[in-house]
């Protein structure tokens, strides 16, 4: 579960985007230039796991794979919060959470 704001700190799949104004890949707007290699000049967007120190989960202290957040996922459902930020996303007064 991540927030709204969060959600733009989450890593880029290296894909062309669909054609519409405004796109990453166009080439107008002195963006992307033609015929370039995305894998080689996005390297600072790529997942490397060999210099990536993996964080701990602040709950249940385990190994978090994803970059830039504090909880893990299963505790992150538990507590209906943000994994990346801990903002509350959802009211879970009424829920039965379960994660197994």
């Amino acid at each position: 579960m991540v927030c709204d704001k969060c959600e733009k700190k989450l890593g880029k799949v290296i894909t062309p985007d669909v054609w519409k104004a405004g796109a990453r890949n166009t080439t107008e707007g002195g963006g992307r230039k033609i015929n370039e290699n995305k894998l080689l000049t996005s390297k600072k967007n790529r997942f490397s796991p060999t210099t990536t120190q993996f964080k701990e989960c602040r709950i249940c202290r385990t190994k978090v794979h994803q970059v830039g957040s504090h909880y893990c996922q299963a505790c992150a459902y538990k507590k209906g919060i943000c994994a990346m930020c801990g903002t509350k996303v959802l009211d879970i007064r009424s829920y039965c959470q379960s994660s197994a």
